[in-house]
C-alpha cells in the first residue's frame, strides 16, 4: 500500500502550478487527491514557491497574470503546513549530517522523516544527497 502521508517540496510544487501544464504530474496529484493521502510541507513551501513564481516574472519567463494564476492555485491545493521548534532543529541536524548548502531542503527532509512521509521532489541535486541516507524520497521523472 502506498505511503498515506506524502510530504511534497517547492520544486515539485513549481512544476504543478507553471505552464506548460505537466500532465503526469497532474495525474499524479489527483492519484494522491483520490486516494485520501495527506499531503504535508513545511510552512516555509509557500515562501519558497512564491519566491520562485517572482523569480520567473522578473526574468521575463512569465506575465504577471500568469504567476498570480499559478500562485492563486498553488494556494488552494490543501497542503498542512509545519513550523513546529522541532522541525527546525532536527532541519538544522540534517544539514549539517548531510554536508546540505542550505538549510531550507533540510526542512523538507526532517519532515518526512519525522511523519513517516514519502518525500517527492523535483529537484535532482537534493534527491542525490538525500537518497542513500533516505530511502523514501522520490525524483520526479524528468526532473
Amino acid at each position: 500500500m502506498p505511503n498515506s502521508l506524502i510530504c511534497l517540496d517547492a520544486s515539485l510544487l513549481v512544476r504543478l502550478v507553471l505552464p506548460p501544464p505537466d500532465d503526469a504530474l497532474t495525474e499524479q496529484w489527483a492519484t494522491w487527491e483520490r486516494g485520501h493521502q495527506l499531503l504535508v510541507a513545511p510552512t516555509l513551501l509557500y515562501y519558497e514557491v512564491t519566491n520562485a513564481l517572482h523569480q520567473y516574472h522578473r526574468h521575463g519567463y512569465l506575465s504577471a497574470a500568469a504567476i498570480q494564476s499559478a500562485q492563486e492555485v498553488l494556494l488552494s491545493l490543501g497542503i498542512r503546513l509545519y513550523g513546529d521548534r522541532l522541525l527546525h532543529e532536527l532541519a538544522m541536524q540534517l544539514a549539517q549530517t548531510l554536508a546540505l548548502p542550505a538549510t531550507y531542503d533540510a526542512h523538507y527532509v526532517a519532515l518526512a522523516q519525522r511523519m513517516g512521509a514519502a518525500l517527492w521532489t523535483a529537484d535532482r541535486r537534493l534527491f542525490n544527497s538525500v537518497q542513500p541516507h533516505f530511502a523514501d524520497i522520490h525524483l520526479w521523472p524528468g526532473a
